[in-house]
Formats: structure tokens, sequence, C-alpha cells
């Protein structure tokens, strides 16, 4: 038996556990005060100047003060607080990619879900779902009933986004594509970011009539004057309606991992059927570890999946989409691991 003061990353790892559900919030309070920010543009700022700043009752302040520094974002020095280095990096920026948009997004949208889960995985069905207004069996769908959280949503998803998408911007297998097909795109980040890097590359976005009205809005920098040229918006049920015929490459970027075996492999199917001989086809998306042992962000993922989004999916580990790229019917299947935030890329061509 260990001694009881004997250091184990497991205990440390429980007992921040159990206490990170309020933390997370904090943090994220702090993050929508813009105290971050503030103290970005004022550090070493006092309790009372941050006060002013913020408008909380001196009491309330404290208290969240105190919780902010408990997780290390926040370091208090000589009586004035300071970000810390990751704070700076991640929440003190306002930039699209900001860690405050998605650290809103999940308060507003997933988390309150995940209360729901015992229930939800004994019923084999995302029950969490019944708390958004509609029919619809996703989270997808019902959001359009909802456009403010609709655009909430789907900020944290361009932030998030926007965090991992360079790894998927620079392969070299987009320098001898002409046209991508971005199924499931959403407001058009990604496709922007692979035009704006591949100068030959143009792009027809894929998704439901309420996300691509977001996408009218939407540019690399996230300003709000419309996307590039050379992405076109294209509306439509992504499992019913056709894919276009012409592109000579079809993204699937965070999508299939929404799905079960069976949707994935009809949404693979409908993309071979699409594209010509020696077109390829790209799966970006979380991977788990080959055991399934590993992987918080996966982990979360396939909980949120479940409990809320589509009652199904998870984060697959590269095996698994290697294997349905084959049943297909595409040939030089392989996959591009170790990318950031447990990404991976698996990739197939038609013969």
């Amino acid at each position: 038996m260990k001694n009881a003061h004997e250091q184990d990353p497991v205990l440390d790892r429980f007992h921040f556990l159990v206490n990170a559900p309020a933390l997370f919030n904090a943090v994220t309070t702090a993050a929508e005060l813009r105290l971050f920010s503030f103290l970005s543009e004022k550090p070493g700022a006092r309790s009372e100047e941050i006060r002013a700043f913020s408008g909380l009752p001196a009491h309330q302040l404290r208290v969240l003060l105190q919780a902010v520094c408990a997780t290390g974002l926040l370091e208090r020095r000589d009586g004035g607080y300071h970000n810390s280095a990751v704070a700076e990096e991640l929440l003190a920026p306002d930039g699209p990619d900001s860690w405050r948009h998605i650290l809103t997004g999940w308060k507003e949208v997933y988390y309150p879900a995940f209360p729901h889960m015992t229930h939800a995985l004994r019923t084999g069905t995302n029950t969490a779902l019944e708390a958004h207004p509609g029919d619809e069996p996703t989270l997808y769908q019902r959001l359009a009933h909802n456009p403010p959280l609709e655009k909430i949503f789907h900020r944290a998803m361009t932030a998030f986004t926007l965090r991992s998408v360079d790894a998927l911007v620079e392969q070299p297998v987009f320098r001898d594509v002409r046209h991508v097909l971005d199924v499931g795109g959403g407001d058009g980040s990604t496709s922007a970011r692979l035009v704006a890097r591949h100068a030959q590359l143009r792009s027809t976005v894929l998704d439901m009539p309420s996300v691509s009205r977001l996408a009218d809005g939407a540019r690399p920098d996230g300003q709000a004057d419309g996307l590039p040229d050379r992405v076109e918006l294209l509306t439509g049920d992504i499992f019913t309606d056709p894919f276009p015929d012409g592109p000579d490459a079809v993204l699937f970027s965070h999508v299939l991992e929404i799905f079960d075996e069976d949707s994935i492999l009809h949404l693979l199917g409908k993309a071979y059927a699409s594209l010509p001989p020696g077109g390829r086809v790209l799966l970006y998306g979380y991977n788990v570890a080959d055991d399934e042992t590993e992987g918080v962000y996966g982990a979360r993922l396939g909980l949120y999946f479940n409990v809320l989004a589509s009652g199904r999916g998870m984060a697959y580990p590269a095996r698994d989409y290697e294997r349905w790229l084959e049943r297909a019917g595409f040939d030089n299947v392989r996959t591009i691991g170790g990318l950031p935030y447990e990404h991976g890329l698996s990739l197939g061509v038609k013969s």
C-alpha cells in the first residue's frame, strides 16, 4: 500500500477533477467579464481596480479571484494580480480563436447536458436534447430554432477549429487539389484558411441553411465582410442531398465522429460516387489511442455526442477510419497522426 503522503498523480488528478466543474465556470466567468484582457493591459492591478472594471461586489470578486488563482491561470504577487503565461496566450486575446469563445460555448451548450449522462447512456439515446426546442434528432438541427445559442455554439466551434486547423491546412496533399468539397463545413472557417494558404484551390462548403447564414459573415480574420471569393456556399442535407460533381477532393473535418458506422459508410459512399478517378477523400478530426484509453479531448467529445449532440458517435481510433475507407472502395489508405489536440488525418484515393 502506498504511503498516505506519497505523491500519486492519479490522486492529484482526482482531487482536481472533483472540483473542476466549479473551477471551469469560474474561469469562464472571468473570461466573460474580460478580466484576463484587463490584466493583460494592466498587469499587477489590485482588487479595487479590478472591481471598478468588472462591476462585481467586493466579496464576490474576492471569491472569484481566489477560484481562478487556484487554477494557476491568475497569479497574485505583492498584492496585485497577473495573468499566467497560459492565460495571457489563450484567454486575454479577443480574436476569433480566443479560448474565451470556446469556454462560453461549452458552458452554454455542452456542460448543461452532462448531468443527464447516466440516463442518456442507460437509454442509449441523447436524452439531454429534450432541453432544446424542436423535434429533430440532433442538436445541430435543433439549434436552428434558437439563433442566439446557435451563434454562440458556432463561434465556439470556429474558435476551436482555428486552434487546430493549421495542422490540416499545411498538409502537402492540398498542393495538388484544385477544388475541395467541405462537407459539413460550418461557417466556412476551414475552407477560408485552406484557400488563403493554397492559391490554386477553391472550396464548396455544404451545410444546413441556418449554418450557411452564419457563414455569410465569416472570414479568416473574423471580420464580417463575407468569405473569400474562392469559397462557395451550398445549402443542403449532407445525408439526403446529392454531393455536387466537380471537386477532386472531399473533406470531412470534425464531421464523421458525430455519427455511427452505418452513417459514416453512407457518407463515404457518397464521397466515392461524387469523386473522379484519382480523387481524394480526407477525414480530419479527433483520434483516440488505438487501445481507447487515452485522450481527454476525445473522451469529452464522445460523451457530448452521446448525451446531447447526436446520441451516437465518438472520437474513433484511426484504424476504424482506415477500415471504413477501404470498405467504401478507397485505395492507398493511410493516416497522419500526432496532430495537435489529439487530431489525425486519414486519407484515401479513388482508383
